[in-house]
Protein backbone atom coordinates (compact mmCIF):
# COMPACT_ATOMS: atom_id res chain seq x y z
CA UNK A 1 0.00 0.00 0.00
CA UNK A 2 2.76 2.48 0.57
CA UNK A 3 4.84 1.76 -2.48
CA UNK A 4 0.95 2.35 -4.29
CA UNK A 5 1.42 5.70 -2.77
CA UNK A 6 4.83 6.62 -3.90
CA UNK A 7 6.28 6.84 -0.48
CA UNK A 8 8.85 3.90 0.67
CA UNK A 9 9.03 2.34 3.52
CA UNK A 10 12.20 2.24 5.55
CA UNK A 11 11.75 -0.81 7.72
CA UNK A 12 14.93 -2.50 9.57
CA UNK A 13 15.45 -5.95 8.27
CA UNK A 14 15.58 -8.39 11.81
CA UNK A 15 17.55 -11.96 10.27
CA UNK A 16 16.55 -13.88 12.95
CA UNK A 17 19.22 -16.24 12.32
CA UNK A 18 20.22 -15.79 8.93
CA UNK A 19 21.90 -12.84 7.05
CA UNK A 20 20.90 -9.36 7.55
CA UNK A 21 19.76 -7.05 4.60
CA UNK A 22 20.91 -3.90 4.42
CA UNK A 23 19.95 0.03 3.06
CA UNK A 24 20.65 1.43 0.49
CA UNK A 25 23.38 4.41 1.09
CA UNK A 26 20.71 6.78 0.78
CA UNK A 27 17.67 4.94 2.20
CA UNK A 28 20.76 4.70 5.17
CA UNK A 29 20.51 8.59 5.92
CA UNK A 30 17.15 8.86 6.01
CA UNK A 31 16.70 5.91 8.37
CA UNK A 32 19.02 7.31 10.60
CA UNK A 33 17.39 10.87 10.47
CA UNK A 34 14.09 8.93 11.03
CA UNK A 35 15.58 7.20 13.90
CA UNK A 36 16.69 10.21 15.39
CA UNK A 37 13.63 12.12 15.18
CA UNK A 38 11.90 9.42 16.40
CA UNK A 39 14.05 9.59 19.75
CA UNK A 40 13.56 13.18 20.38
CA UNK A 41 9.83 12.49 20.48
CA UNK A 42 9.67 9.62 22.62
CA UNK A 43 12.22 11.68 25.04
CA UNK A 44 9.98 14.42 25.02
CA UNK A 45 6.54 12.18 25.93
CA UNK A 46 8.32 10.07 28.14
CA UNK A 47 11.05 12.38 30.17
CA UNK A 48 9.67 16.45 29.12
CA UNK A 49 6.05 16.26 29.83
CA UNK A 50 4.60 15.99 26.10
CA UNK A 51 2.04 13.10 26.69
CA UNK A 52 0.31 14.86 29.38
CA UNK A 53 -0.43 18.17 28.92
CA UNK A 54 -3.14 19.02 31.73
CA UNK A 55 -3.50 23.06 30.27
CA UNK A 56 -6.57 24.41 27.76
CA UNK A 57 -5.83 26.80 24.91
CA UNK A 58 -3.46 26.45 21.99
CA UNK A 59 -1.09 28.94 23.57
CA UNK A 60 -0.33 27.20 26.94
CA UNK A 61 -0.56 23.89 24.85
CA UNK A 62 2.45 25.10 22.81
CA UNK A 63 4.21 27.11 25.66
CA UNK A 64 4.81 23.52 27.42
CA UNK A 65 6.01 21.56 24.81
CA UNK A 66 8.47 23.94 23.76
CA UNK A 67 9.45 24.23 27.46
CA UNK A 68 9.42 20.45 27.58
CA UNK A 69 12.32 20.97 23.86
CA UNK A 70 13.99 23.68 26.06
CA UNK A 71 14.72 21.39 28.55
CA UNK A 72 15.15 18.62 26.10
CA UNK A 73 17.63 20.52 24.11
CA UNK A 74 19.94 21.45 27.57
CA UNK A 75 20.01 17.92 29.01
CA UNK A 76 21.53 17.12 25.17
CA UNK A 77 23.89 19.46 25.42
CA UNK A 78 25.00 18.52 29.02
CA UNK A 79 25.38 14.76 27.67
CA UNK A 80 27.19 16.11 25.06
CA UNK A 81 29.79 18.07 27.28
CA UNK A 82 30.48 14.85 29.00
Amino acid sequence: HCRELGHVPLIDHNPRGGEKEHFEPADEVRYRERTVAERTNARLKDEFGGRNIMVKGHAKVMSHLMFGLLALGADQLMRLRR
